[in-house]
């Protein structure tokens, strides 16, 4: 499991800047802890961001147990796969999982969160 989470959300707002938030949660450690943390994602994000992230978009790192002691190479290594897979178009496997999720949600029949026997009549 990756150090962190990585959001991206495109803010279609037409200004092709990349902007960086981090967060670091109390449950990680005290402050010590999270301000290193911290150090280390702007250090990954100066150094991967430009070439790798989304324009235009807002990047989100947010910090998880595992992140505190990884190695700072191991980060950026999974920090540049995460960006990748985001700028790469779907593949199939994306493709067929939405194919499956949209037949799933169309199978529901209507019937919001009621039973069948909700319907008997009585």
């Amino acid at each position: 499991m990756p150090g962190f989470v990585l959001l991206v959300r495109d803010r279609k707002d037409g200004d092709p800047a990349i902007r960086l938030g981090i967060t670091v949660t109390k449950k990680i450690g005290g402050a010590v802890v999270r301000n290193r943390m911290k150090r280390r994602f702007r250090a990954l994000a100066r150094d991967i961001l430009p070439q790798s992230g989304i324009a235009g978009a807002d990047h989100v790192l947010i910090g998880r147990d595992d992140g505190v002691e990884r190695d700072y190479a191991l980060l950026g290594k999974e920090l540049a796969k995460a960006l990748a897979r985001l700028s790469a178009p779907p593949g199939e496997k994306e493709l067929e999982r939405d194919r499956r999720h949209a037949a799933r949600k169309g199978a529901s029949g209507g019937r919001k969160g009621r039973s069948a026997s909700a319907h008997r009549s009585r």
